[in-house]
């Protein structure tokens, strides 16, 4: 998986649960939502971005790890 489709993924999945929780626990879960949205659009300003940081080290869209890597010919 490339390293933004994770990104992505780790987003909509936060963005999701934030709203419900809101809807189920309590609307102060509007709160995760809006942290992830303001992360969004100051790492797309700053290329800042933390989740990036975590997949790097967890050795997600790293060239050598890669699972769906093309076959290169000799």
């Amino acid at each position: 998986m490339k390293l933004e489709n994770a990104i992505r993924v780790l987003a909509g999945t936060m963005v999701l649960i934030g709203i419900s929780l809101a809807h189920w626990v309590s609307e102060w879960w509007l709160l995760l939502a809006a942290f992830v949205g303001f992360n969004l659009i100051q790492s797309a300003f700053t290329g800042f971005c933390p989740a990036e940081i975590i997949f790097r080290k967890l050795g997600i869209g790293s060239e050598s790890g890669a699972c769906c890597k093309p076959a290169t010919r000799s």
